[in-house]
């Protein structure tokens, strides 16, 4: 059974979240055979506070674009 997870920041529509499954669950079956039924998504969302690059989170990162500082 393929355990396939997620890590995303958060903010896409619930259709987009269904669309990756729905991916996701087909590249498992065509790609290791594995059966639709044993398929397994975790999606986890993270606040963008909560993930940063080279030091920056991406909240900030995207306030300062805001206030023209980037």
């Amino acid at each position: 059974m393929p355990i396939i997870e997620v890590n995303m920041l958060e903010g896409r529509s619930p259709d987009d979240k269904e669309r990756l499954i729905q991916a996701l669950t087909d590249a498992a079956i065509t790609s290791i055979g594995a059966p639709r039924e044993s398929v397994r998504i975790i999606l986890r969302e993270m606040p963008s506070g909560h993930f940063a690059v080279g030091g920056q989170s991406f909240a900030a990162k995207a306030a300062a674009k805001a206030a023209g500082k980037e």
